[in-house]
């Protein structure tokens, strides 16, 4: 290359360099399928004093498939800060669990969670609800979890939650007052699966029980097997085993959805 033609052709490698360090953020981010909350309990403890959280591949495994397909994933929770784990969840032979762990931040974002009232429902493209049993006492009535949730389905995204995650469904109003589960089909932790863990007595009401008593169509599998219903922009799925099915299910609806500003 001739002395000429390398200076030109290292000042456009500096121009192109410059120009990009100079582009608005929303430009370089220009192709990415936007960012998912997701929504972890704060509540530690259950009546009876034993440890309980969010149940960690409940996070896990849609977070593995959130990221692969490049959306952002930020947490939240009711209180904000510290999201404790269930400690009968830590299991590291999952891969997706061990994987989060092990990846960069993500522990750290466990530990400082946004707050759900101070959050800013514009920036995502679906609210997904993570189960766990601490979910049962804070999701139901936390403040800022309807306007959130209500703002991001009516903007045509997308509500999801697993297993005692549709705890977060109790209550849950869109903007003109009527529950979003009325008239849906759902489904979540199911009365036997709770029984056969032997918590009825601690959890301070049963979710299949309440679902149904807000007027949505519940409809439960084989206890611990798979179940993802879609219902409208609705996704639930019963059980710890049906967390990645039921961040498929929401992938599948976005890919369908307008990307909206």
């Amino acid at each position: 290359m001739i002395p000429m033609m390398k200076k030109s052709f290292f000042a456009l490698i500096l121009l192109c360099g410059l120009s990009a360090l100079l582009l608005p953020q929303s430009a370089k981010a220009e192709g990415s399928p936007g960012k998912i909350l997701m929504v972890v309990t704060n509540h530690a403890k259950m009546p009876n004093g034993k440890a309980t959280g969010f149940w960690l591949a409940e996070v896990t495994h849609p977070w593995a498939r959130f990221t692969k397909m490049g959306f952002g994933v930020d947490f939240a929770s009711p209180k904000g800060g510290l999201a404790p784990i269930d400690p009968r969840s830590k299991d590291m032979k999952d891969a997706d669990n061990k994987l989060f762990m092990e990846t960069e931040g993500t522990q750290e974002a466990l530990k400082n969670t946004q707050k759900l009232s101070e959050v800013d429902p514009k920036e995502y493209r679906a609210i997904f609800f993570a189960g766990g049993h601490g979910t049962m006492w804070d999701f139901p009535d936390a403040p800022g979890l309807s306007k959130i949730s209500a703002a991001i389905y009516e903007n045509d995204g997308v509500v999801a939650a697993v297993c005692h995650g549709p705890a977060a469904l109790v209550n849950l109003k869109l903007s003109d007052g009527s529950l979003l589960i009325k008239g849906k089909k759902v489904t979540g932790f199911t009365n036997e699966e709770e029984e056969a863990v032997g918590l009825t007595k601690e959890v301070p009401f049963l979710l299949e029980d309440k679902l149904k008593e807000q007027g949505a169509t519940f409809d439960g599998a084989e206890k611990f097997k798979v179940k993802v219903i879609t219902s409208e922009r609705l996704v639930t799925g019963q059980n710890p085993a049906s967390a990645g099915p039921t961040a498929d299910a929401v992938l599948k609806l976005l890919a369908n959805l307008p990307l909206k500003n």
